[in-house]
């Protein structure tokens, strides 16, 4: 796994040789992801295309499976994402880092790339709730008690 992500910084060096990674703050995520579709590949090779929904949903498929539950929500460092219903709730936090185009995500628990990612203006993949809606009640702190869980939700 560090391999890998010392490939992808090496990549990303590549990429933007004169660019260096900023941190994002939350509100600075929030502008860039808001109403836009974040595209990526995950540090172990998955591709995960999501609409960021003003709404807090986020369409597309997260790279397992299309979402049907999906959401998110910035904090003040970075950005949560949790995945079903607040009985089995999973969230995963991470903070962002720019670099021209590119964005990376590192996980809050242990600071690991997570993934790379671009955003693409808009909704251009047409990313849908495939007419079964859900809404996001915004309460990353209802997530369960297993422990990553909860770690990562008292970020």
């Amino acid at each position: 796994m560090r391999t890998l992500a010392a490939a992808l910084f090496a990549l990303l060096a590549l990429l933007a040789p004169a660019a260096s990674a900023d941190r994002l703050t939350g509100e600075q995520i929030q502008r860039a992801f808001e109403g836009n579709t974040v595209t990526g590949r995950y540090t172990n090779g998955g591709f995960f295309t999501e609409f960021h929904a003003p709404d807090g949903r986020a369409l597309g498929n997260n790279g397992w499976q299309a979402n049907t539950d999906a959401c998110w929500i910035t904090k003040p460092e970075g950005i949560c994402y949790y995945y079903g219903p607040p009985e089995n709730r999973t969230v995963h936090c991470f903070t962002v880092e720019r670099s021209g185009e590119l964005y990376v995500l590192r996980n809050t628990s242990n600071g690991l790339v997570n993934a790379l990612a671009r955003i693409e203006a808009g909704n251009p993949r047409k990313h849908g709730d495939n007419g079964t809606p859900w809404y996001c009640d915004g309460l990353i702190s209802r997530a369960p008690s297993a422990p990553m869980s909860r770690r990562l939700a008292r970020w």
